[in-house]
């Protein structure tokens, strides 16, 4: 089957998803772009159509409310859009990034396209790091993403990766006074990067406060029974005509939260909310059922397993309230 990712650019270890090409370390903007895949642009057309019944071939005439998106490189059609629709150029992705390495200590991870180009995306390391007792190290990234097939807002957010298991999950605050994590511009408003760069803060306070949010995770025992409770909480979806379909699903979460997950047996971990949160990760992140590795990179990052990850973040910290 073909791969959705067309293709992707990394430096360091191979990442989880194991795509891409892998750079060396503190290469140009220029050079992310041809190895991620991202050096071409996103092109507007007015969208046509034949009327039959005049003259032989018909009739060419324009819709004007709606214009087609394509590729300048290979022509390849991405998508049909409104006329307000304000495009995000693969460029503009990667130039989000220019002041945060040249200046702020950024590094570039990993960028790539998805999708033929429908979906982009680029990741880089902030240089934050927080430690949980056992050696659990967990750094801090900031993801730029967008697509322009209406399947998302541009949106740039904090996301945290657990080294030992390479577990992703978005950076989410709660309570009152939090620090923006995530900052979403809809297709109708023009892109300024530099504008979210301000409302997201790229700021120590934000993971900061996630961080004591872990703490208090691997500080919460939880026992077999609500251990059990939990996942079943997680996977189940309470609009499902059958709710017990996920129940392999469950399973296998308690099976890696029980010692067989990578770093389950850290001190953070085990027999931890902490532990149960990381089970749903690793399930999500490198075991569910996905037609390939680059479904399950699109699902886990933007699509539904994303919000089951957020889903098990917000029931771990009731767990602590």
């Amino acid at each position: 089957m073909a791969h959705l990712v067309e293709s992707m650019a990394y430096v360091g270890e191979t990442p989880w998803h194991g795509l891409g090409n892998q750079l060396t370390e503190q290469q140009p903007l220029s050079v992310w772009a041809e190895q991620a895949g991202m050096n071409w642009q996103i092109v507007e057309s007015p969208v046509h159509f034949i009327a039959a019944g005049h003259g032989h071939l018909g009739e060419l005439l324009e819709y004007p409310d709606s214009k087609v998106l394509y590729r300048s490189d290979t022509q390849a059609p991405l998508s049909v859009v409104g006329n307000r629709y304000q495009v995000v150029q693969p460029a503009e992705i990667l130039e989000f990034y220019r002041d945060l390495t040249e200046i702020s200590g950024f590094e570039l991870e990993t960028a790539g396209v998805l999708k033929g180009g429908r979906k982009l995306w680029a990741l880089a390391r902030t240089g934050q790091s927080g430690v949980l007792k056992g050696n659990d190290r967990t750094n801090a990234y900031v993801l730029l993403a967008t697509a322009c097939d209406g399947s998302m807002a541009t949106t740039a957010q904090f996301t945290s990766i657990r080294v030992v298991c390479n577990n992703t999950l978005a950076v989410a605050l709660q309570g009152a006074g939090a620090s923006a994590t995530c900052v979403k511009v809809r297709h109708n408003t023009a892109f300024d990067g530099e504008r979210v760069k301000r409302e997201l803060g790229i700021s120590v306070s934000s993971w900061s406060q996630f961080m004591d949010q872990l703490k208090e995770l691997s500080n919460r025992k939880v026992r077999i029974k609500e251990a059990e409770q939990y996942f079943r909480d997680v996977f189940t979806d309470p609009a499902s005509a059958n709710p017990d379909n996920n129940q392999k699903s469950m399973a296998r979460a308690l099976e890696l939260f029980d010692g067989h997950g990578r770093g389950s047996d850290l001190a953070s971990s085990r027999g931890t909310a902490y532990g149960l949160l990381n089970a749903v990760t690793e399930f999500v992140d490198h075991e569910r059922r996905a037609r390939n590795t680059d479904y399950r990179l699109d699902s886990a990052w933007f699509g539904q397993g994303a919000s089951v990850k957020q889903k098990a973040l917000d029931l771990a910290m009731e767990l602590t309230a």
